[in-house]
Formats: C-alpha cells, structure tokens, sequence
C-alpha cells in the first residue's frame, strides 16, 4: 500500500501542489476530491442564467480595482491564467463572470481546463458539436465529482457561445507512472499514449519552479506529516512538471489552430502563480517560435478566497499574479 501522507494541514499554497501527491494517495481529503473514474455517476446540474454574485474584492499591485476593470484589461490578452483552490465554489462563479465579461466584449475565446486529459478531447469535442449527449460525455470524460456545480457552467457556456474547449492535462495515469519511476518512464509508452504529452519537457531540478515546489513538499513534514525521502519529491515534481508541460503545449497549440482567440485556461493556483509553472512554459514556446502568430500578454488572475473582505490588503499577494481576487468564503 501506498503511505498516505497528510498535504491539507498545510498552507494555502500547498493544496494546488496536493494535486500531484494525489495520484498516489489511497485517499485524500474532501477538500481537494479525486477526479472521477470512468464509471462514476457525475449527474448534470442546472446551469444558471448568469454568475451568481459573490462579494469580492480585485487588487492589481498596490492598489484595488474592479471587476470590470479586470475583464477591460483581459480582453486584451493573448492567454488568461485563472488560477484556484479546486474546492471554492465562489471562485467557480467568479470564474464564469470572467467568461461572461469577455463575451460581452465580443471577445472570442478558447476556453482551456486543467480538469479535462487529452485523451477525452474527441468526446469533449463530440459533446460540444451537439453530436454525443451528456449523459454520454460524462460517462466517458472522466469528469471530477465536483464537475456538476463548479465546471460545467463553464463548460456549457462556452457551448452556447460556440467557444472550443481543450482537455489540456495528461492523463493522470500517465502522471502517476512518472511519479512512480520518472521521466524515464515516458519513453516506454506506445505511441498513441505518447502523443497524450507534451513532447518536449523541461524538468531540470534547479530552476525556481522546482525549489518552490520542493520546499513546499519538505515543508509538510512540518504539519504533522512524515518527512517525504528527496528522491519520491524529485519524481512528485517530475510528475508536476510533465502536467505543466503538458498544460502549456496544449496552450501552444490553441494559438495556433484559433489564431483570433484569447486562451482562457484555468488550473489550480500552483501552476500558474508568479508567472512560473504552466505559464512560464508557455512563454518559453512563444520565444522558441512555436506560435505562428504574435502573442505576447499572458495574465495571470489568482483567486484567494477569503472570510473577511476587510482584511484583503492590496499588494500583500501581489506576487502572486496580475491580479489577485478574493471571494468571500
């Protein structure tokens, strides 16, 4: 059996880096759930006219602004990083605000989700088209259990709008391979499994990508947590990186099949906080010339839920990302 190891009495930070130690967990918390196997029951859930309202408040550097403002400044991005704790449902309406503001702007989007693998975009696809339907998507889409309430709204308004969606993710099979023997591993998969990653991977164990989730990871050990050995967080970030990599060619690739599109992408706050992660891959692709077209502005908004509005001070996080919103919890 697998050791179990305790990542939720950690800091905030921890949970996005949770997502990678969960492909290995026998069982995990119910604040960060497991996506869904492929015969789970994900029923469908009513889709709301617009975003319910959740109090917040927008900080861009120093200072606070609005929503609107945000959404302004969006529209005239290249690629949108969302960034969130996968358990907040008041992020997941913000989320949906952020797409129905670009869309009053008229902007076309291609709407990128870390919760979808590539191996389920021909059924994503098929869904979307009006050619399979639901029931039969999320039978055969592998959808996390809290799909229903928290994505399809996302989901299916990017259908009402004609917006594509792209299942961005490794399969999470392969994720757990890689934490299990390295990267090592990807070159024994067959070719139809190897198209599922991204082809070029960058992994190296010293850049600041790297450090920070390494020093997360020893720092469970001071919550409670049994020390994890150097080498199993070396294949855990191994296993985050493929995801990353995976994530940003999959961006990559959006550029270039809707060349009139603003990317929305949305995955949890480690891989794309301070630019590093998925986003700092995308970047790299972009200067290797990669994108046939010019690209050049990629936001990243964090979501940090909070329980007091009041004591959201503008700038604290502003490390974190472009912009930092905070929903009420």
């Amino acid at each position: 059996m697998v050791k179990v190891y305790n990542l939720w009495n950690v800091a905030r930070t921890t949970a996005a880096v949770a997502a990678v130690a969960m492909l290995y967990t026998t069982s995990v918390s119910a604040q960060r759930p497991l996506p869904a196997s492929a015969d789970t029951a994900v029923k469908p859930s009513a889709l709301p006219a617009n975003a319910l309202y959740v109090p917040h408040r927008v900080a861009r550097g120093k200072s606070f602004t609005d929503f609107e403002g945000m959404l302004q400044q969006l529209s005239r991005a290249d690629a949108v990083f969302l960034g969130e704790q996968h358990d907040d449902r008041g992020t997941h309406a913000l989320q949906l605000a952020v797409l129905e503001g670009l869309a009053r702007r008229e902007v076309k989007v291609v709407l990128a989700l870390e919760m979808f693998e590539r191996d389920v975009q021909p059924v994503l696809d098929a869904y979307l088209a009006g050619t399979m339907p639901e029931s039969a998507f999320l039978a055969q889409s592998r959808p996390w259990p809290n799909y229903g309430p928290d994505y399809r709204p996302m989901v299916e308004f990017a259908k009402s709008k004609g917006w594509p969606v792209i299942a961005s993710n490794v399969p999470r099979n392969i994720a757990s391979l890689v934490s299990r023997g390295g990267l090592t591993v990807l070159d024994t998969l067959g070719a139809d499994r190897a198209a599922w990653v991204a082809a070029e991977r960058r992994c190296a164990p010293g850049d600041t990508y790297a450090k920070k989730f390494t020093k997360t990871m020893e720092d469970m050990g001071g919550h409670g947590s049994a020390a994890m050995p150097p080498a199993m967080i070396g294949r855990f970030y191994e296993a985050q990186c493929v995801k990353d990599e995976t994530m940003a060619e999959s961006i990559t690739r959006a550029f270039n099949a809707h060349p009139d599109a603003l990317v929305v992408h949305v995955a949890g706050g480690f891989h794309v906080e301070q630019g590093l992660g998925t986003v700092e891959r995308v970047v790299r692709r972009v200067k290797a010339g990669e994108v046939s077209r010019r690209v050049s502005a990629f936001p990243v908004v964090m979501f940090v839920p909070t329980a007091d509005l009041d004591s959201a001070k503008a700038g604290a996080d502003r490390h974190l990302g472009s912009y930092i919103v905070y929903p009420i919890k």
